[in-house]
């Protein structure tokens, strides 16, 4: 018999529904320590040292929680007579092979976390009617059996990140709306293992080694592709036109066209960071009227690209190669809050730049080659004065103020009251405060 905290015996509380253990230091359980418990529902025995599940569990128990053991394997005659199990939690065990049918007795089973095993092998068939997500993360898993997948009809979620496999998985039930199969080692999507996942809303292969997304993700559904971390040359094409997140960062991408885009008229945010970026082509993006969230940092650019959407609430351009920006390149951007121009080779800013971002709240300006003259020295105050905050040091500011030569100290200093008359003499009328939209608080 089970005992617990220091020699509590709870074999006389038959009206138990619920029990937690968690922590108790138990390396192993009596065979049928909990018949007495037979309205038993949920039973926690997460963060032990069990090595086997126990045996005996009331058929009334619908959660179980083994998680963060010692468990080798699933017994069949552990799992047998939990007819009523919903819940399966065996995640950061020690699970090396998974033999499907030891599960089929789980009729109601509708959740089943496997997370963080040592799973090489994977064998026969899942046949849970009732299974509708299936966690499977960092393990060793190379492939599934062809069939492993087909009887699972109910399946919406699916989580295979971080295994080994090499291709996506054979036969995907149709019925599956979100897929996540990062730090994998798949090179290509196929449209023969993809076409039937027509209710497929969010797809997640960020960092494998994709190399190509051709026809494949012609999914009617599917909202939000995350890819970053490949080798993507170029843009998936023909995706669909519910898009509304599209995440290709750290590629190999090298222009973006409106051939690429223009069919994604849902689209909101669109992150093609850290790529070899050289080509924006002009109003790109004009089909992309709810776009709000445009990464473009650590590229090849050498401007912002023309005619962007004036949906645009956040835009980052970090760590390009722009040497001036146009007032042309801004005039659409109204509605624009986060500007960021950190790392280029910006020695000014255009004069309107407060004008044509009545919205801006933020704005990146450090580790660009500033040329302090008055003009940026006022468009600086002018700023600040509007409440634009300016994070991580101002352009212009004291730390950067160089000492002159000795002998240029006098025209330097005629030089700095110059720009305080000039300044005194404008007078400065604060824009009116505009309703914010919400952004992507990536970070700066």
């Amino acid at each position: 018999m089970l005992n617990y905290e220091k020699g509590r015996d709870i074999s006389g509380l038959t009206e138990l529904e619920d029990i937690t253990l968690s922590s108790c230091g138990l390396e192993a359980i009596e065979a049928s320590a909990f018949r007495a418990q037979e309205g038993l529902r949920y039973l926690d025995l997460q963060k032990n040292k069990l090595r086997l599940l126990p045996r005996g569990l009331p058929p009334s128990l619908e959660t179980l929680n083994v998680s963060y053991n010692r468990v080798l394997g699933l017994q069949e005659p552990a799992l047998d007579g939990l007819r009523n199990l919903r819940v399966l939690d065996l995640q950061n065990n020690l699970v090396t092979t998974l033999r499907a049918d030891v599960l089929s007795g789980l009729v109601k089973l509708e959740r089943l976390y496997l997370d963080g095993n040592r799973i090489e092998t994977v064998q026969g068939a899942l046949w849970l009617a009732q299974l509708n997500l299936l966690s499977m993360g960092t393990n060793r898993i190379q492939s599934f059996p062809s069939a492993f997948f087909a009887q699972s009809t109910s399946l919406v979620t699916l989580r295979l990140t971080e295994n080994s496999l090499s291709r996506v998985p054979n036969d995907l039930p149709g019925s599956l709306t979100f897929l996540s199969l990062d730090r994998n080692q798949i090179r290509s999507l196929r449209s023969r293992d993809m076409s039937q996942l027509r209710n497929l809303t969010f797809l997640s292969l960020a960092q494998n080694r994709l190399v190509s997304v051709d026809a494949a993700l012609r999914l009617p559904k599917l909202a939000v592709l995350e890819v970053p971390g490949n080798r993507l040359r170029a843009l998936p094409n023909r995706l669909s036109p519910r898009m509304e997140t599209l995440d290709c960062g750290q590629n190999a991408l090298q222009e973006v066209t409106y051939q690429q885009v223009s069919a994604m008229r849902l689209l909101k945010h669109l992150f093609v960071e850290n790529n070899a970026i050289q080509i924006f082509e002009a109003n790109a993006l004009r089909n992309n009227v709810h776009l709000t969230n445009l990464a473009l940092e650590q590229n090849l650019l050498t401007s912002i690209p023309e005619g962007l959407p004036g949906s645009l609430v956040r835009l980052d351009m970090k760590g390009n190669y722009i040497a001036s920006i146009q007032e042309r390149e801004l005039r659409s951007l109204t509605r624009l809050q986060v500007l960021n121009l950190r790392k280029n080779n910006l020695t000014s800013l255009p004069h309107a730049l407060p004008v044509l971002l009545p919205r801006l709240d933020i704005l990146f300006l450090d580790a660009n080659p500033w040329n302090c003259t008055c003009e940026l020295q006022r468009m600086k105050r002018t700023l600040v004065a509007r409440g634009v905050e300016l994070p991580d040091g101002e352009p212009c500011g004291e730390e950067e103020i160089r000492a002159p030569p000795a002998a240029g100290w006098r025209e330097y200093i005629l030089q700095q009251d110059s720009c305080d008359e000039e300044d005194e003499s404008r007078d400065y009328t604060p824009l009116p405060d505009m309703d914010n939209e919400d952004y992507y608080d990536y970070n700066g």
